[in-house]
């Protein structure tokens, strides 16, 4: 396993979910292993991803508990939301994650090496002019917010800025029809600012079953987004009091702020891959093979780096294969058909395995099960929220190969309801399957009738 001839077996550069993972295991495993980040532990997901969404959008939800509880005869007159207390207290959580991440990597055996990667040369890394050898480089270094250019688009911020805004803003502009672009549609709307979200498509979530879109827009419209579809900014330019934003056919707009999550791309600027004969996916992602083996022989990826769900829970499972691979007794690479997600929207998205569209694509002849109805909390909230369920099933062996929601905790009631499908569970298995009752994760198992 070591060989003699280099500084470390293995040199990871990224220190974000799947190169940590990966670093980790491989250190345990008994290989040399060091770790090259040059800007914060955890990577995206624990600095400007995950985590500190997920903190925002709890904030985000009180506002509304607050009016909820009046119809269960709570008096919450006054309440006020204090932005530099929400922004500053997630400051706090994070550092602490940025050190729980340096002592896994410590306590594992890793070697920690803070400044910026290049390639050097075969199997040679350049970090701020420290030379380093490893028998096998592994690329982790993940995606960057994109933003078209456009007039004055050095004016609108990326999902890496919005979370530390210095003063919240009154009135914001999201530009953007994916997960991001919803998430903080409904995170800032729900601590009170005046939101508008353009999407260039007909309808967004590109890629999520049609039936959950549209469902989620209507709901989402209820909760005082103003979503424009078929809409894109011509130029952002400054004013006097704010950005005034062009959008051609639907006039202008005067924001605080504007928030383009408008994609993400691989973030390998400055690795010096040109050097390299790495090979790309038509999509623009590195492209590797079942053991995350690039083109060049001593040269791996993994993560949102080689496409596919770009989820922590997947770079994690990469990084755990990738270890066992070349360190250990071999491993599968993840099986990515049935994977579960979340969307943080509000209301929530919850969904693993197939849209309708591609199951009738993939099996043909497939039954639909939907059931629609307002949440038993609202009855007494007097708030007009509905939630939506949906199963899609292949006719031919009756297995389910598709789950949806629209609604509140549908991440949670998802994620247990994908083992079943891993599984490989069928309509009948639901079927009988007793309920929780009253909840409203039961209606997953008490759809009877198909509606298609």
């Amino acid at each position: 396993m070591k060989n003699s001839c280099f500084d470390y077996d293995l040199l990871v550069i990224g220190a974000g979910s799947g190169g940590v993972r990966a670093a980790r295991t491989a250190a345990s495993l008994g290989a040399r292993v060091a770790v090259v980040e040059d800007r914060y532990m955890g990577g995206t997901c624990v600095n400007v991803g995950c985590v500190p969404k997920k903190l925002y959008v709890y904030a985000s939800e009180y506002g509304k508990g607050f009016t909820d509880a009046a119809g269960f005869g709570w008096s919450t007159e006054n309440v006020q939301f204090d932005w530099p207390t929400l922004r500053d207290n997630k400051k706090t959580e994070i550092s602490r994650l940025n050190r729980i991440y340096e002592r896994l990597l410590d306590n594992a055996g890793a070697t920690i090496i803070h400044g910026r990667a290049r390639l050097h040369d075969s199997n040679v890394v350049d970090v701020d002019g420290q030379q380093v050898s490893a028998e096998k480089v592994l690329l982790a270094t993940g995606t960057w917010p994109f933003i078209p250019p456009f007039t004055g688009h050095e004016h609108a911020l990326s999902s890496n800025e919005i979370f530390d805004l210095d003063d919240f803003p009154d009135r914001l502009l999201v530009i953007g029809g994916g997960y991001i672009a919803t998430e903080f549609a409904g995170i800032f709307n729900g601590l009170g600012s005046r939101v508008t979200q353009l999407y260039r498509g007909d309808l967004f979530m590109r890629g999520f079953d049609s039936d959950i879109r549209a469902f989620l827009a209507a709901e989402m419209l209820k909760t005082g987004v103003d979503l424009r579809f078929n809409a894109n900014p011509q130029s952002i330019e400054p004013s006097s009091d704010g950005l005034l934003v062009t959008l051609g056919n639907q006039g202008n707009l005067k924001v605080d702020a504007v928030l383009a999550a408008t994609g993400r791309r691989p973030n390998i600027e400055g690795l010096n891959l040109e050097i390299t004969d790495i090979q790309y996916t038509k999509n623009g992602f590195i492209a590797v093979d079942k053991c995350f083996q690039t083109a060049e022989p001593w040269l791996y990826a993994l993560g949102d780096l080689i496409g596919g769900p770009q989820l922590t829970p997947v770079a994690l499972a990469q990084g755990t294969a990738f270890a066992h691979q070349h360190y250990g007794q071999g491993s599968q690479a993840p099986d990515l058909e049935y994977v579960p997600t979340a969307v943080f929207s509000q209301p929530n998205v919850g969904t693993v395995g197939h849209t309708e569209e591609t199951a009738r694509k993939m099996f043909g002849d497939v039954s639909i099960f939907k059931s629609e109805f307002k949440p038993m909390k609202h009855t007494l909230s007097g708030k007009d929220e509905r939630s939506l369920m949906k199963l899609i099933v292949d006719a031919s062996t009756n297995r389910v190969v598709g789950l949806h929601m629209v609604g509140p905790d549908a991440g949670e009631i998802v994620q247990g309801m994908a083992v079943a499908i891993q599984m490989g569970a069928t309509k009948a298995d639901f079927d009988r399957t007793i309920g929780i009752h009253p909840t409203a994760a039961e209606e997953f198992v008490t759809m009877r009738e198909p509606v298609g």
